[in-house]
């Protein structure tokens, strides 16, 4: 009975229905005798929801359960290690392999374990040893090739990773699009957009090339090529809301916003929640003047900066900050940015920082909780996609640290998985601040691609060490670039209501 409740479930699952598969999970796991597969089907279902605090406790049950199952220790593992907590996360995974387990998939959750507990090295070593079971195993390729660029700066020995997985058989689109997103990282966009518009006519029926071709044209002002490459996605794909978002970005740059508006709505009718959507939609209410840029756009609403009250245990915000500052130098482990990421010059940590163990970190995020909440009620109520969904809690869904070194900057972006967003500044680059130009300040309102009518920033906040910036998660924002001799350093996460 229960293992056909439980297929259903897995189904539903992998349809996207999880409150259905939430449903049917629910009671056989809260059974006093759940049986382990009951167990790791309710932990999926709730990491579908982003409760990975909620699925970790049925993880530990499991265990408690079947101490014996190195399956039980796998998940437990896997779960630890998406909720950043890398230490732990190792731990269980060498108890699941002390058990027998020995695949690629637990090799794959050994190395974001090490990664998330700061040993480059020995996640290294585990990619390797994923790779070599699964050889064509495009996630761990990119993840992978991704960490080689990061920790030594090698453009090519990351290419490598990922030819390796094409020529085992790897599917090529991912590997294509993780390429070009190397290359654009170590400063060859011109050869990443070659390499795109070979993808392009060679891959004529895969939307997320064609897309990717498109965008890549838009870059580099070859307008023509875009809409021919967004429309050829459209027909493949017409319901796609990715579709309607490109569709959105080329006919902005091409000076045709009110017909960007209208994809951005259809893209929106579509899927309601998408918060790139949101993004496009007032980026062209604003080229055209709806009245929807003011609603999406209320700077003194939605945008506020907060002095942060030093945690207790510290006698002052200076303390504190140094103290931050020094854990935080302990964990920024590579020496370049991620590829798919929006800084450069500089590098970012690569796990949940809500998962850290340091006290000094853990006491930032008890500090957060009273100007978040400020920040939430203060806001008011409206329709817009940020108010309309304010339930009065939150979780943090996300969290990291970024490190500009001089000349580092983060291209304007939005963050399509949050709610709200935010900048914290830990360092700031004070002789850069005062310059007549803002460098170093963050900006909003201005997009990263060419439009027509030009865009510009329109608000600015001047950073300084303490200080909290929150803003909706759709809005763009972007740092002017600095060339002071100087460093930036940051945290940043995305809350989610709850």
């Amino acid at each position: 009975m229960s293992g056909a409740a439980l297929d259903r479930a897995t189904a539903l699952m992998e349809a996207g229905q999880l409150d259905e598969a939430l449903a049917i999970t629910t009671p056989l796991a809260e059974a006093p005798d759940a049986p382990h597969r009951a167990l790791a089907v309710h932990c999926a279902v709730l990491k579908g929801f982003g409760r990975r605090e909620e699925a970790l406790a049925f993880d530990r049950q499991a265990i408690a359960r079947f101490p014996q199952s190195g399956v039980a220790w796998h998940n437990l593992a896997a779960t630890l290690g998406d909720l950043g907590r890398g230490r732990e996360a190792t731990e269980a995974m060498e108890r699941g392999m002390a058990l027998g387990l020995d695949g690629a998939l637990s090799w794959g959750v050994m190395a974001r374990a090490r990664l998330a507990a700061g040993d480059v090295a020995g996640a290294e070593q585990a990619y390797q040893e994923t790779l070599r079971r699964a050889p064509a195993r495009v996630e761990t390729a990119a993840e992978y090739a991704d960490l080689v660029w990061m920790a030594h700066g090698d453009l090519a020995a990351a290419q490598a990773v990922l030819d390796r997985a094409a020529h085992a058989g790897g599917p090529p689109t991912p590997l294509l699009l993780s390429k070009a997103k190397l290359y654009e990282a170590a400063g060859q966009a011109e050869a990443g957009a070659n390499l795109l518009a070979l993808a392009a006519q060679r891959l004529p029926d895969d939307p997320a090339i064609l897309l990717a071709a498109a965008q890549s044209c838009v870059e580099r002002d070859r307008l023509a090529d875009a809409e021919q490459l967004a429309l050829a996605a459209e027909r493949v794909f017409p319901d796609g809301p990715g579709v309607m978002n490109q569709l959105a970005i080329v006919y902005l740059a091409l000076g045709r916003p009110e017909l960007a508006l209208a994809k951005a709505r259809e893209g929106l009718r579509l899927a309601p929640d998408d918060q790139s959507l949101w993004g496009w939609a007032a980026t062209a209410a604003r080229a055209v003047g709806d009245p929807l840029y003011g609603e999406l756009y209320d700077y003194e609403a939605m945008v506020r900066a907060y002095d942060l009250e030093a945690p207790e245990g510290w006698p002052d915000l200076p303390a504190y900050l140094a103290d931050l500052t020094a854990a935080l130098d302990r964990i920024h482990v590579f020496s370049e940015h991620p590829a798919a990421q929006s800084l450069r010059h500089g590098s970012q940590t690569t796990y949940r920082l809500t998962g850290s163990d340091d006290p000094v970190i853990q006491a930032f995020f008890r500090a957060l909780d009273k100007p978040i909440r400020q920040h939430i009620a203060g806001m008011g109520e409206g329709r817009d996609p940020v108010r309309a969904r304010t339930t009065g809690d939150y979780r943090i869904e996300g969290a990291w640290s970024v490190r500009l070194r001089p000349g580092g900057f983060h291209k304007d972006h939005f963050h399509p998985e949050g709610w709200l967003s935010s900048a914290f500044y830990v360092q700031t680059p004070e002789a850069a601040l005062d310059s007549p130009d803002r460098q170093g300040w963050i900006r909003f309102g201005q997009p990263p691609f060419k439009t027509e009518p030009a865009l510009p920033a329109e608000h600015f906040v001047r950073p300084k060490p303490g200080r909290l910036v929150l803003f909706p998660s759709y809005m763009w924002h972007g740092t002017v670039p600095f060339t002071t001799d100087e460093r930036r350093m940051t945290i940043a996460f995305d809350a989610v209501p709850v």
